[in-house]
């Protein structure tokens, strides 16, 4: 009977080292489980870290470029006012001072007078103005200059022809040509104005050039 009860005693001790064994196996990979546990914690903790930094980094970067935007904007509102009261000169600074060369060259005419933003307002007719009115002995040169040259003003500007000795009757007896004049004129514009006689002038190596082809031989209203 004592036998029976050794060996059970025995066999109760194995199993309680074994037990004990495998609890100490199980704490050692808890404890393994743990450091790795801190490790990723490490990692996860030092990755936010850096997406939050890159975050505030973008931020000051967005308000940075926002700042960039802004300020180029202003200066190219600046810049575009300041082109605008240009162009509100364009006759006086730039086309009408060529005029003369551009008649001397084309038709080797002397201009007598030379007329900027004339005037006028006769009977029967509203007051109108003339950007420029380029006299010589034998012919008028009347000039229309627009930034930018579309075919409607084309057209406006035959009608204006059409009027012009009615507010000029001194010169009745004088041919007129019409000088369209512009910063940018389309191609399809000049083909257009060439069609109805005129003769076209546009920025080129002498200031203003005339841009009509060279068989283009401009009518005399």
């Amino acid at each position: 009977m004592d036998t029976i009860i050794e060996e059970r005693i025995d066999r109760v001790e194995i199993a309680l080292e074994r037990f004990i064994n495998e609890m100490r196996e199980f704490k050692d990979e808890m404890l393994d489980f743990k450091d790795e546990m801190s490790s990723y914690k490490y990692v996860v903790d030092r990755q936010i870290e850096e997406s939050e930094r890159d975050r505030r980094a973008f931020q000051r970067e967005m308000l940075t470029f926002k700042e960039i935007v802004e300020r180029d904007r202003k200066r190219m509102n600046k810049q575009w006012g300041e082109l605008a009261n240009k162009l509100g000169t364009l006759v006086e600074d730039i086309v009408a001072p060529s005029i003369p060369g551009v008649v001397k060259e084309r038709f080797n005419i002397e201009i007598d007078d030379l007329m900027v933003r004339r005037k006028k307002k006769v009977e029967g007719f509203p007051e109108k103005e003339w950007d420029v009115i380029a006299i010589s002995p034998s012919l008028v040169f009347l000039n229309y200059t627009k930034s930018t040259l579309k075919p409607q003003d084309v057209d406006k500007f035959i009608e204006d022809i059409k009027i012009f000795k009615g507010y000029f009757p001194e010169y009745k007896n004088r041919g007129i040509i019409g000088i369209l004049a512009s910063l940018y004129i389309d191609e399809s514009v000049i083909r257009y104005a060439e069609k109805n006689g005129l003769l076209v002038l546009g920025i080129g190596e002498e200031i203003m050039e005339i841009l009509n082809s060279q068989e283009f031989e401009p009518v005399r209203f």
